[in-house]
C-alpha cells in the first residue's frame, strides 16, 4: 500500500496542525514500507516522546512516491519532541535518506540574511531608517524615491525582480550550469523602474535581499560569505551551513533533489544558483535549520531592539504578512513566525512560535517544488500555516 500526495497532503496538514495545537484527530496507521529502503527509514524514526508522534510518522510513511522522494521532519516545543525521516537519498542506488545530509536551503537563506543586517545595525553600521542610495550609490536609478534598509528587509521597496534566466523551470534548467552574477540580475531590475513607491505595498522579491548583501559587501569591506558565516554561522552552531557560490553541486554527505518531468524523476541536484545568493542559495540540514531558529528566537545572534525587526509587520502596508526575514502566520489565536524555501527538487521550513513552545522544521525532496501546481509541498510538516 501507498500512501499518494493527495492523501499525504491531507495527512500532512492535519499532523502539523496538530503540533501546534490547533486540531485534534487520530489519524490513519500508517502504510506499510513498500521497500527495503522505506522499512530502514521508518525503523529509525524514535520512540513517541512528542504528544503528536504518531501523527507525525504517518505524515512520512510511504516515502518515496510520486510526492517526494524524501523527508526529514522535527518537531519540538514544551511538550517533546520527535525527530523523523522516510524516503531515500538516492532514487537509483535506493540508499535511505540522510536524516543529517545537506540540501537546498532555498528562501530560508533570507532568514540568515537578515540577521547578518540587523547584526550590522546593532553594531552602528547600518542604519535601518538610512536609504540605500547611500551605501550604494548609483545602484539605483533617480527614477526611484530613497529606499530604506528596512524596506529592503521587510520588501515593501518597490524594486522589481530582475530577468533571471526565465520563469519556467524549463527555462531555467537549460541554463543550470550558467552563472548570472547578482551584479547582472540588479541591473535588469533597475532598468524596469520601481513598480511602486516605497513603503506603500508589500511584494516578496529576491532582489531585496540580493541588494542587502551587496550593502553587506560595501560597508563591511569583506564578503557577504564571511560575514554570514562570522555573525549567523558560528554563533548558532551551523557547521554544516555554506554559501556554493558558483559550484554546481553539494558537498559532502546530501539527499539528491529530483524534478517529475513527463512522468520521469530527472536529477536536479547538480545546479548553480548563484544568482540566487543571500535570497536562497544556502546549502544546509535540517538540524543547522533548526539551530538557528532556535538561537535566533532565543536573541543569541541579534540583540533583542533588532530582533523585534524580525517580529514586527511594516506599518500601514495593507495585507503585510512579512517582516524582517520572517513570515507571520495566526491560525485558531495561535501566532507563528517562520520561513518556506524551495529550489528545484528541494523544500525547507522553519517555524515556531515566538517562545519555541512549539515548533517544526522540515526537509523535503519534492519532485515538484517549484511548481505553482505543487505548491504543498513547500508546506510539509506545516501546511495550514504557511499559506
Amino acid at each position: 500500500m501507498r500512501i499518494g500526495p493527495k492523501t499525504r497532503t491531507a495527512l500532512v496538514a492535519v499532523s502539523a496542525l496538530s503540533v501546534f495545537g490547533l486540531t485534534a484527530g487520530a489519524l490513519a496507521v500508517p502504510a506499510q514500507a513498500d521497500s527495503p529502503a522505506q522499512a530502514a527509514t521508518q525503523a529509525r524514526t524514535p520512540a513517541r516522546t512528542h504528544p503528536q508522534a504518531d501523527e507525525l510518522r504517518a505524515a512520512l510513511a510511504g516515502l518515496p512516491d510520486d510526492f517526494a522522494t524524501s523527508a526529514v521532519l522535527h518537531a519540538g516545543g514544551h511538550d517533546g519532541r520527535w525527530e523523523g525521516s522516510a524516503g531515500v537519498r538516492d532514487v537509483r542506488t535506493q540508499r535511505p535518506v540522510l536524516a543529517d545530509g545537506r540540501v537546498r536551503a532555498g528562501s530560508v537563506t533570507k532568514v540568515v540574511t537578515a540577521s547578518v543586517v540587523l547584526r550590522l545595525a546593532a553594531d552602528g553600521k547600518v542604519g535601518l531608517d538610512a536609504p540605500v542610495q547611500r551605501y550604494l550609490p548609483g545602484l539605483l536609478t533617480a527614477e526611484f524615491e530613497p529606499v530604506t534598509v528596512r524596506q529592503l528587509l521587510n520588501h515593501t521597496s518597490g524594486i522589481q525582480n530582475g530577468n533571471g534566466w526565465g520563469e519556467t523551470f524549463e527555462e531555467q534548467y537549460a541554463h543550470r550550469f550558467d552563472t548570472l552574477t547578482p551584479e547582472d540580475d540588479v541591473a535588469t531590475a533597475v532598468a524596469k523602474g520601481p513598480e511602486f513607491r516605497p513603503g506603500e505595498r508589500q511584494h516578496y522579491l529576491n532582489i531585496n535581499y540580493t541588494i542587502l548583501a551587496m550593502l553587506v559587501e560595501k560597508v563591511t569591506g569583506r564578503s557577504f560569505e564571511s560575514e554570514a558565516a562570522r555573525l549567523v554561522f558560528r554563533p548558532a552552531g551551523m557547521r554544516h551551513s555554506y554559501f556554493p557560490g558558483t559550484e554546481l553541486g553539494i558537498r559532502g554527505p546530501h539527499n539528491r533533489g529530483y524534478q517529475a518531468i513527463d512522468g520521469k524523476l530527472v536529477d536536479v541536484t547538480v545546479w548553480t544558483v548563484a544568482d540566487r545568493w543571500a535570497a536562497g542559495d544556502m546549502i544546509s540540514t535540517v538540524g543547522d535549520m533548526e539551530r538557528l531558529m532556535t538561537a535566533l528566537f532565543r536573541g543569541r545572534i541579534v540583540p533583542g531592539p533588532q530582533l523585534e525587526e524580525m517580529f514586527t509587520l511594516p506599518a500601514g502596508v495593507p495585507g503585510a504578512t512579512r517582516s524582517a526575514g520572517l513570515e507571520r502566520l495566526q491560525a485558531d489565536g495561535i501566532e507563528v513566525w517562520g520561513k518556506t524555501g524551495s529550489r528545484p527538487g528541494y523544500n525547507t521550513a522553519i517555524a515556531a512560535t515566538r517562545d519555541l513552545s512549539r515548533t517544526v522544521v522540515y526537509a523535503v525532496t519534492a519532485t515538484d517544488a517549484k511548481n505553482v501546481g505543487g505548491a504543498t509541498a513547500a508546506r510539509f510538516g506545516i501546511p495550514a500555516l504557511m499559506r
